[in-house]
């Protein structure tokens, strides 16, 4: 490993160039950005959600020195870990190590990563009252608060050498309010659902804290190198249709909304704007009509209703069922020979439907990753043949 890795023996602290948001590397691969845009692209772009991360030996190197959020607070080592999957496979994106529970951190609420269980909240949010323990989104001092996230963008960017786009994200509102109620991961959150039936008014001032904060964080992550947006709803599917769209639409349309004029104000071209409202597939029109620009999808949606649904207003992106890179070889080019040609090879960005998980080998992305390029190339050639196909016809029939 220390041959194919040998940065792992010292990671090397940011040179003050670095640190400086100008003066990036020229962009080589912009396969993401034009897919994202509805551009016409050469073949299908491919990243994964939990790409950087412990199923991969040479993220372990680095986890073992520290825990996991002093290693995200920690700008070279989050970057460090960021490269790690560009570096080993020909993925046509980056996303910047770090988790979606800094919001709440920002808010004054302590977050531990637990071994074995993940992140913990020791003292969530009980009752309406709690809220006055949280600091005002207009307060937060970003660059005190989340500046080392801002710092690891900058700072990857620039080592990233315009490989691939660099992606930042955050959690969306009614997902981080699940922890900061519940308190920990759950399979239903029912006591943060429960402040929603119980304590609406109090939920909809703590959602609007969270949003106007996230708004402010997302830009500054553009400014500070981020080239391309995520934000994760990671417990939308949670709620029912109503209760999503009463505690949960509102709030992700401003924050698309909000970001891309933010950044237009401050004279800063928006960038692409993917949300994963995680299992609310029913919301697809509505979602649809938003300032998003991709929709990323799990894997109990079908491809070619997907596309019928939103009707061409914003691009997709998904599926792959994550289990199946746990299957053979064989069976997994099949399954994403499938997947790729159900949606076709424009305005798509093929992904897992959730992310990857510990035990999967690296060989199978890997695997995921070719068989994506190479059957969408495919694809994109066939589609030219068919056209100048129907070309000749016409010229010839006139």
């Amino acid at each position: 490993m220390a041959d194919l890795y040998p940065e792992l023996k010292t990671i090397p602290l940011a040179k003050e160039a670095e640190t400086k948001a100008e003066g990036f590397p020229e962009l080589k691969n912009d396969l993401i950005l034009r897919a994202a845009k509805g551009e016409p692209v050469e073949k299908v772009p491919i990243w994964c959600h939990r790409q950087a991360g412990r199923y991969l030996p040479e993220y372990h190197v680095v986890r073992n020195t520290a825990d996991f959020f002093t290693i995200c607070r920690t700008p070279h080592l989050a970057c460090e870990i960021t490269l790690q999957p560009i570096r080993r496979f020909p993925l046509d994106a980056a996303i910047i190590f770090s988790d979606i529970l800094v919001i709440p951190q920002a808010l004054g609420m302590e977050v531990k990563m637990v071994k074995g269980k993940g992140p913990v909240i020791p003292k969530p949010l009980v009752e309406p009252d709690d809220l006055k323990n949280l600091k005002e989104a207009k307060s937060v001092d970003l660059t005190k608060a989340l500046g080392y996230v801002f710092e690891a963008l900058t700072l990857t960017r620039h080592r990233l050498e315009g490989k691939v786009p660099l992606i930042g994200f955050s959690g969306a509102p009614w997902t981080l309010m699940a922890y900061m109620v519940q308190g920990e991961g759950a399979k239903s959150y029912y006591k943060a659902k429960a402040w929603l039936y119980r304590y609406p008014k109090a939920s909809h001032k703590l959602l609007q804290e969270i949003t106007d904060l996230v708004v402010r964080y997302l830009v500054g992550q553009v400014q500070a190198g981020a080239q391309m947006l995520e934000v994760f709803d990671s417990w939308a599917g949670d709620l029912t249709q109503s209760a999503f769209a009463e505690f949960s639409l509102p709030y992700l349309l401003q924050i698309a909304s909000k970001v891309k004029n933010q950044l237009r104000v401050k004279d800063i071209s928006p960038v692409p704007m993917t949300l994963f409202a995680r299992g609310a597939d029913w919301a697809l029109e509505e979602l649809s009509a938003s300032e998003y620009d991709v929709l990323s999808l799990n894997w109990t949606v079908n491809p070619k209703e997907a596309r019928a649904r939103v009707q061409g207003k914003v691009g997709l992106q998904g599926n792959l069922e994550p289990s199946i890179l746990f299957a053979s070889e064989e069976d997994i080019r099949r399954e994403v020979r499938q997947m790729v040609q159900a949606y076709g090879p424009q305005r798509y960005i093929a992904n897992l439907g959730h992310g990857m998980l510990p035990s999967m080998k690296p060989e199978a992305l890997a695997t995921f990753v070719d068989e994506v390029h190479k059957v969408s190339e495919a694809l994109v050639e066939d589609e030219k043949t068919a056209v100048g196909t129907v070309c000749t016809s016409k010229c010839v029939i006139s």
